[in-house]
């Protein structure tokens, strides 16, 4: 499955775009597998590492690390740069989540 078909699809994705040196991104991480347990049946979440991948990073603008984009069949329709704690993603992406 190519990254397209994967947020095109019904479920929404949260795409970590990321980078191995990045100190921030390490501590999103356990973070964001917390998120992904809570709610496995309504969100899927994609890593991808910005150096592996420079071409995604900067078809979606990515400049800094670690940057949250929720896309919704396709449509980005939420962003964040930065590492936020668990309660502050759950509570901007519950809205956009088909429970």
């Amino acid at each position: 499955m190519t990254f397209q078909e994967i947020i095109q699809g019904e479920t929404p994705v949260l795409v970590d775009f990321f980078a191995t040196w990045c100190q921030p991104c390490k501590v999103l991480a356990p973070t964001l597998e917390q998120l992904a347990s809570r709610h496995e049946n309504t969100l899927r979440i994609l890593k991808v590492d910005v150096d592996k991948n420079p071409a995604a990073a900067g078809h979606y603008q990515v400049s800094g690390v670690p940057t949250l984009i929720l896309f919704k069949q396709g449509k980005a329709v939420w962003r964040q740069s930065g590492a936020l704690p668990l309660h502050a993603i759950e509570q901007a992406l519950v809205p956009h989540l088909a429970e």
